[in-house]
């Protein structure tokens, strides 16, 4: 995944939901594992903006990819 040599990124719900609103958002990256309810406005957003969107089968690994301690439903890669 790209995501590993993405310098500029921002990780959580209301981070990514910001750039996605800011049209700052290239990629957005979605937990599998994630409450339905928290992603779905997020892919509702960025499907409206056009942003592609990747899926990671856990937060914790999502969270491992953007070098944090803990896990993240979402992240999106800044243009």
């Amino acid at each position: 995944m790209e995501f590993n040599k993405a310098t500029n990124f921002r990780v959580g719900l209301k981070s990514s939901l910001r750039a996605l609103k800011d049209n700052c958002a290239e990629k957005l990256i979605i937990a599998e594992d994630c409450d339905q309810h928290v992603s779905r406005q997020l892919i509702e957003l960025a499907k409206e903006k056009s942003v592609t969107i990747e899926y990671v089968d856990t937060m914790k690994n999502l969270g491992q990819l953007c070098q944090i301690d803990v896990g993240a439903a979402a992240a999106v890669i800044i243009k």
